[in-house]
């Protein structure tokens, strides 16, 4: 057993709540496989098959979650800690925001920072900065090699001329 984590002997909501996701996931996946063609040819192995076998597996996954519930054989959930899901998610809705208006290399500094803030890096303006780079080497080979148009800004403007 793993320390620190004690099991409990009584049904968890949550196992079943996760089993009935999991079995409804699988359900669409059967749904959505019975609109497709299944012509498999020489090999017999059809579009449909790939998720037929998914979601055969989750439902496994979705009974085995409910024995697993039922039997109370669970670890206890460890705390959870909003701070770093709120940094992740208030840089990715700055960058959705500000894309247009700030460019890419900006705003994927933002949402770089942000996100290695989350995950504990500190100070921000180191990931801030190191995002900054990444971005606009990004930027450079999707713009020079590539071809193709990220939103561009005042930033993107100066380095690369458009």
């Amino acid at each position: 057993m793993t320390k620190g984590i004690v099991p409990e002997r009584r049904p968890r909501g949550a196992a079943f709540v996760i089993a009935a996701g999991l079995a409804g996931l699988a359900a669409l996946l059967l749904w959505d496989a019975a609109g497709l063609k299944q012509d498999g040819g020489y090999a017999g192995v059809g579009p449909a098959d790939v998720p037929r076998m998914i979601a055969y597996v989750l439902l496994i996954l979705s009974v085995g979650t409910v024995v697993a519930g039922i039997k109370g054989d669970l670890p206890r959930p460890p705390r959870q800690a909003p701070a770093p899901v709120l940094w992740i998610l208030g840089g990715l809705g700055a960058q959705l925001a500000l894309l247009h208006v700030l460019g890419f290399a900006l705003t994927g500094a933002i949402l770089f920072g942000c996100t290695a803030r989350g995950f504990g890096q500190k100070p921000l303006w180191r990931g801030l900065l190191i995002g900054l780079v990444l971005a606009l080497v990004i930027y450079g080979l999707f713009d020079r090699l590539l071809r193709l148009n990220l939103p561009g800004g005042p930033l993107e403007q100066l380095i690369f001329g458009g």
